[in-house]
């Protein structure tokens, strides 16, 4: 476990700011948090910059895994050469982490019976775009992703999370079949090779689709921090649109900062 950097409290809800102190390492002992950006696409660029910034602020340079679609909703293709791939590179030699997160976050499968179709369709506002690909349409696309990201990049890309956190049996026999070594889904983190747990426990993220989904992430935002003050780990995600809500824009900065007193940030890489 790898601590990245650790950052003061803040002062408010409306400013970010930087002071040297450092937490007492009896409450960080063990203790580790994830904090990660999905979505990472040309489609949400500002608001990715603006998650970028309140994450580094809080935890420090390289503080964050970043999540990245290749051609989200099949409407931003991130091409090699092209300023977002650049912009990519950057943050890798930041110190950012990053991993492969669908092809196109998009759900374009049909799905059997009329559960799982409601499922697909109206809980995950049609993004979960792993959970009815077939085995061999799933190895395509990770493959298809894999290989833009490395040659971006020029290093190797094993991790993967799919739109949602949502797999279907071609998904995880797909990633199997690629090697990846690690995955998650909204309850744990696991190597998909191996079959190793390699964490437990419920991420924290925030929705801003509807009135009360607002209210529902605001509430357990609030609680978060007692209930899982014994997790051995804790994962944040941050979404774009999060950053159309100055509700949930606080109560990320809070969060984090929560967090980031009390705990050693982390990478994904740092559980392998």
């Amino acid at each position: 476990m790898s601590i990245l950097s650790r950052r003061p409290p803040l002062t408010d809800g409306t400013a970010l700011k930087r002071r040297p102190r450092l937490p007492d390492a009896s409450t960080t002992a063990g203790k580790g948090l994830i904090v990660a950006i999905h979505d990472v696409s040309p489609k949400a660029g500002d608001a990715i910059d603006r998650l970028v910034e309140i994450v580094t602020t809080l935890a420090g340079p390289g503080s964050c895994s970043m999540l990245v679609v290749p051609d989200h909703w099949r409407q931003a293709p991130i091409r090699p050469g092209s300023a977002f791939a650049h912009q990519l590179r950057r943050w890798r030699a930041d110190g950012m982490e990053m991993m492969l997160h669908g092809w196109c976050h998009r759900d374009e499968s049909r799905h059997p019976g009329w559960g799982e179709a409601f499922r697909a369709r109206h809980m995950t506002a049609g993004e979960g775009e792993f959970l009815g690909l077939s085995r061999a349409e799933a190895t395509a696309r990770l493959l298809e992703g894999r290989a833009l990201m490395e040659d971006i990049l020029g290093e190797p890309v094993t991790r993967f999370v799919a739109p949602a956190w949502l797999y279907g049996e071609g998904a995880k026999l797909a990633l199997i079949d690629c090697g990846f070594t690690l995955a998650e889904d909204h309850m744990h983190v696991w190597n998909p090779v191996s079959g190793a747990v390699l964490a437990r426990g419920p991420v924290i993220s925030w929705a801003s689709r509807s009135k009360a989904r607002i209210a529902s992430s605001l509430a357990f935002s609030r609680v978060a921090p007692v209930l899982l003050a014994r997790q051995k780990l804790v994962r944040i995600a941050l979404h774009p649109g999060d950053m159309t809500v100055p509700a949930l824009v606080d109560s990320i900065t809070r969060t984090i900062d929560h967090f980031v007193q009390r705990r050693e940030v982390m990478r994904y890489a740092d559980l392998d």
